[in-house]
């Protein structure tokens, strides 16, 4: 298994910054593509952005292009969102995500605990 922690989340002003953290631990071996989706209240959680084994950003949602960035470090096991200029918007709860090679390991996707981000207007 992969255990993902998030941390970083917290109270901003509009316009503030925040980096959210994943750090992975268990079956580290297994892991793969890293994302991170949000979720707002009553809805389902979304995409905001991916990494690629290889460090590749693929994507990135609409709404946070130009003001996340993901990254990640393999040598600590971790994934990170730097997240500027934020948004009332924005605020939601922020979840870390990765799927395990499947050939590898079992093939699971594997989900952090969530982190609360809540942007003041």
């Amino acid at each position: 298994q992969v255990h993902l922690v998030e941390s970083g989340g917290g109270l901003v002003q509009d316009g503030g910054s925040l980096r959210l953290s994943c750090t992975a631990s268990g079956d580290t071996v297994c892991i793969t593509t890293m994302r991170w989706y949000r979720q707002f209240p009553g809805k389902e959680r979304e995409l905001v952005a991916t990494i690629t084994t290889g460090g590749t950003t693929y994507y990135y949602s609409d709404s946070v292009k130009g003001r996340f960035t993901i990254s990640r470090d393999d040598a600590k096991n971790a994934v990170y969102l730097q997240m500027n200029s934020l948004k009332p918007e924005d605020t939601a709860v922020y979840y870390c995500n990765t799927a395990s090679d499947y050939a590898l390991c079992d093939g699971d996707d594997y989900w952090g605990q969530g982190t609360q981000v809540t942007v003041s207007p």
